[in-house]
This record gives structure tokens, sequence and C-alpha cells, in this order.
């Protein structure tokens, strides 16, 4: 899956305890799926200097398109699938303090392999990209203005180089 998988650092960020659950699709593997999610966090909380609280909970849950469309359905009222969902525990805003508990990061298997075809990319790459994106959501990053988006997208560019995979929006 991920070219970068081999890269060491595969523990989660201080305090931050992830639980990875793969419903459906077909996922590689769970501890491949949860040493990526770990990376992608970790590498996250150091560049964007966040300090963890210990005990802080995430969830990241690998699923399939029907099952994301109905979330997508009934959380915000658009019946189709997607690749990836936020669900924040808590409203946080960006540079404010970590609650106790992000929420959940959902991702639908053939929207993200579609989209890593059509757009040429390593499925991994795509993926971490996805993973980072669902993260900054719980985070307090959102783009729904130009200048949310601009900043939500200079941060995972960074984020995304510091772990070697190209540009998402090149």
């Amino acid at each position: 899956m991920p070219r970068n998988a081999a890269l060491p650092d595969t523990r989660p960020p201080a305090g931050l305890a992830i639980a990875v659950a793969v419903e459906a699709g077909d996922w590689p593997g769970e501890e491949e799926l949860e040493a990526l999610a770990q990376r992608v966090t970790a590498a996250a909380v150091a560049d964007l200097g966040l300090a963890v609280p210990d005990g802080c909970e995430l969830g990241v849950t690998f699923t399939d398109d029907a099952a994301i469309r109905a979330l997508n359905a009934e959380w915000r009222g658009k019946d189709k699938p997607t690749n990836v969902l936020s669900f924040p525990a808590f409203s946080v805003s960006v540079d404010a303090p970590l609650p106790p508990m992000l929420g959940d990061i959902v991702l639908a298997h053939e929207t993200v392999a579609r989209e890593a075809r059509e757009e040429e990319k390593p499925f991994g790459d795509h993926l971490a990209h996805l993973v980072l994106h669902g993260f900054l959501h719980l985070v307090g990053y959102d783009h729904e203005t130009d200048m949310e988006a601009e900043q939500m997208e200079a941060a995972e560019r960074r984020i995304l180089a510091g772990l070697a995979i190209p540009d998402p929006y090149a």
C-alpha cells in the first residue's frame, strides 16, 4: 500500500490513542492502516505544534461507498458517496487547545481507490492525504471560504511533503 510504509516513526503522537476499525471494503490489513494513521497524525501534530492532552482519542473507520453514502445523506444531506467524512466530537478552532476526544474519520474504499486511479496517484499517498484531511478538520481546519481552503491546503502540502508524499493538488 503506502510506498512510505518504511518510514521509521509509526507511533501515534504522545497522548493520542487511535482506534482503527475496518468495517467494509477491500482495504489493506488493519495493522498497515493503523501504522498509516499513526504516521500521518504524528506528522500533523509535530508540524502544527499541537499539544495533545493525555488520553486524547481519535477513531478512524475504513468502510465502503454504501456505508459512507448513508452517513453523508444523514449528516450532510448529500445522498452520494464521498471519499472522507470527519465527525468532530467538539467544535475546535485552529490554535485552540485540543479536546480530550477529537472525533472520527470515516473513509470509503471504492471512492478512494477510484480517485487514486483517476488522478494517477499511488493509493497509499492518496489515502494518507485523506486521513490528514480528515484529521485537520478535527483540529479546527476547514475549507468553506477561499482563505480557509488556502490555509488548509498549505498545511496539507507541507505535512505531506514531510512524509515524502507529492503535492496532492499539483
